[in-house]
């Protein structure tokens, strides 16, 4: 029914909602991975900056299901799915928006977040298995040791100048890993860290541009597809009559 440059928009749209909808995947996929990876450092964290992954997750899902009604729309011409996809497409945009303007302004309290954490938890090395086990992965992961320096483990009662094994690349068998070792990690676990969750912020961040002005394409596509599509529907009625 659709002709012409119409014709045209028409499978470029489906085209893109197959884009659109791989794109629902990879957020489902990345958001699934953060979890992962970053449930080993979840004392170091408030429960909000785990509120990002689960959002890209339920965004991924929504955007996936929303997919659908944009591309049966298009090889079907039914201009009310069509409609629909639009209007789904905006209120998804305007939820990625909200969330970006949201993480944007929480950059701001990475630092103190992990700050504040690294302080608390760093005391119960010693008498927490959970928060040990968290300090060795990430020590062992970021190649770090101690919040600042090395000699923030001599505060918290380690002796004699040893620290954690976790601070060492390699620790010969029956001995510790100490601050003369050549295997020690001489980086600092704070600034590790922050930059790790602000260089993969970063990246989220280009990524969630690069799918909201797809998604800005698509909406153009999709209401120039729907205005075809009516128009065809009343010239034929006009015709018929």
């Amino acid at each position: 029914m659709v002709s012409g440059g119409m014709a045209c928009i028409k499978y470029m749209s489906f085209i893109i909602n197959l884009i659109f909808a791989i794109t629902g995947i990879i957020f489902v996929a990345v958001g699934t991975v953060i979890l992962v990876v970053y449930s080993g450092y979840n004392n170091f964290m408030d429960s909000w900056f785990f509120a990002a992954p689960v959002l890209m997750i339920i965004v991924g899902a929504i955007v996936f299901i929303v997919s659908y009604f944009g591309c049966c729309g298009a090889i079907k011409e039914n201009h009310c799915m069509i409609i629909t996809f639009s209007v789904l497409l905006l209120i998804i945009f305007a939820l990625e928006l909200g969330a970006g303007i949201a993480g944007y302004m929480m950059r701001g309290k990475v630092h103190a977040m992990v700050e504040n954490r690294m302080n608390s938890t760093m005391e119960e090395y010693l008498s927490n298995d959970d928060i040990r086990r968290s300090w060795d992965i990430m020590q062992h992961d970021l190649q770090c040791c101690g919040m600042n320096s090395v000699n923030d483990w001599a505060q918290v009662g380690f002796s004699d100048n040893t620290v954690p094994d976790s601070c060492c690349k390699e620790v010969p068998t029956g001995s510790k890993c100490d601050l003369n070792s050549i295997h020690i990690h001489d980086d600092g676990c704070m600034k590790n860290l922050q930059d790790a969750i602000e260089h993969n912020a970063l990246i989220l961040g280009g990524v969630g541009i690069g799918i909201t002005i797809i998604q800005l394409i698509e909406v153009i596509f999709t209401c120039c597809l729907a205005h075809s599509i009516r128009r065809e529907y009343e010239t034929v009625e006009t015709a018929a009559h």
